[in-house]
């Protein structure tokens, strides 16, 4: 329960918190910064994630499924085909895939 619980305290950070103002704006291809490529940012963005669920769960390749997911999910968001709340509900349902199969490998 406690890998769960660091899934999702990390998305909430990192979505957030630890995410930043530039960030948060400069990974929006619909409305991006000039000068700043926004499929950099957003993949650092996803990277940042990725890198939390590989960290917190000691699976290797959910760094690639949550950053490919993550890098999605966003993007579809900032470009107006998925809601705020569909985002999240998104983000939090692979926090719940990936502490379901970590506990399957364990």
């Amino acid at each position: 329960m406690l890998m769960l619980i660091s899934l999702i305290g990390a998305h909430c950070f990192f979505d957030y918190a630890g995410q930043g103002d530039f960030m948060s704006k400069a990974k929006n291809r619909a409305n991006p910064i000039p000068g700043v490529p926004w499929r950099t940012v957003l993949a650092a963005h996803a990277a940042i994630h990725g890198a939390a669920v590989a960290l917190i769960t000691g699976i290797w390749w959910l760094f690639i499924a949550e950053a490919a997911i993550h890098f999605l999910t966003d993007d579809a968001k900032c470009c107006g085909k998925i809601s705020f709340n569909a985002d999240q509900a998104i983000h939090l349902g692979c926090k719940v895939a990936w502490w379901g199969i970590a506990l399957a490998l364990i």
